[in-house]
């Protein structure tokens, strides 16, 4: 099995606690559509118990087509160097050299040409390879997130993204480079926010035979400090997980399984011990249940008697509904309990 990040050691416990309970939101309403030009679209649209409202738009494009022929590119440079040469003057000495490909085992995607004349000097650097993803965000709050993401493009196994972030109400700015590495027993991340600090995150899981070993650490640049550590040992197996996490400086200490009984059947449980807060230990159980192909249930309760259930259907292709309730079992004569529900529509 695939060696998961540092935040995803106990993902699958996780899912099954937080992931698909609808009640904590009023509302929900959630489109997805693809285009045959590889441009993605999806507007969520969300109403809390608060009668607070809140939307975003997104825009994907994944471009398939890199690392076709550059010929056109070549043909124009050549047409441009024949035109200067016909308008030049004779006396005037200009050098070209196209197409340096990097040397080495491997095909690099990078090509170089390099132009040099008395006036000055050109470098012109061309990419040709696939992996490149564009994400453009619009949220009701007015802030803009655009996303570029290489994928396998420069090494493989290597993913590098940039996030450019601005709110024009308030002129703020931010930019962060993020870094993933994955091997067959290794998958290390680095995240970078250059104008914040500088400040960079990074961690690194390695695993073997289903045994996993991780650890994170965050650092201030401009402090001079680390911010934060956190560490996680694990064991993945197709049917089951098991892991113990120390977050927040060790300070926050957490357990979870995670079994996958059979096809149908899924249950979790989660511990966790604030150091800092008393002795108190927090524990959280849930059960999957599904129903027929298309429709599934799920219920979970904590320590402190609040229950959650929920219910997921997929009416027909492209449109999934869900519900979700909450209660609070130890104050069932007060209005504490929170419903909600979800549309979900896909093309």
């Amino acid at each position: 099995m695939s060696i998961p990040a540092f935040a995803d050691i106990s993902k699958s416990a996780n899912d099954l606690l937080n992931k698909d309970f609808y009640h904590l939101s009023a509302g929900t309403i959630e489109v997805k559509s693809n285009t045959p030009n590889n441009v993605a679209f999806k507007v969520t649209g969300k109403s809390s118990h608060e009668k607070a409202t809140s939307g975003a738009i997104e825009g994907k494009y994944t471009d398939k087509s890199l690392g076709k022929s550059t010929r056109a590119i070549k043909t124009t440079n050549t047409n441009a160097r024949k035109r200067r040469t016909a308008s030049s003057p004779s006396h005037l000495l200009s050098f070209s050299l196209a197409r340096i490909l990097v040397p080495g085992p491997r095909a690099w995607p990078l090509e170089f040409s390099v132009v040099i004349s008395q006036h000055g000097s050109t470098l012109l650097t061309m990419y040709r390879r696939a992996g490149l993803t564009l994400t453009q965000i619009w949220n009701t709050a007015n802030a803009l997130d655009t996303k570029v993401e290489l994928t396998d493009s420069l090494a493989k196994g290597l993913k590098a993204e940039t996030i450019f972030s601005f709110l024009p109400a308030s002129q703020k700015k931010g930019v962060k480079l993020n870094l993933t590495f994955k091997q067959s027993a290794f998958h290390g991340r680095a995240f970078f926010d250059l104008l914040k600090g500088p400040t960079a995150n990074v961690d690194a899981v390695i695993g073997h035979e289903g045994f996993l070993a991780g650890a994170s650490a965050g650092y201030d640049v401009q402090k001079a400090a680390v911010t934060g550590y956190s560490a996680a040992v694990g064991y993945l197996a197709p049917q089951y997980s098991a892991a113990v996490t120390a977050t927040d400086n060790l300070s926050v200490f957490a357990a979870s399984y995670y079994h996958k009984v059979n096809s149908q059947v899924e249950a979790g449980a989660k511990a966790t011990w604030n150091s800092k807060s008393g002795n108190t230990v927090g524990l959280e159980v849930a059960s999957k249940y599904r129903l027929d192909p298309v429709s599934f249930a799920k219920a979970k309760i904590n320590d402190r008697g609040v229950a959650a259930v929920a219910y997921n259907v997929l009416l027909r292709p492209g449109v999934t509904l869900g519900l979700g309730a909450s209660f609070d079992t130890q104050k069932l004569e007060q209005a504490t309990h929170k419903v909600g529900f979800s549309f979900t529509f896909e093309s």
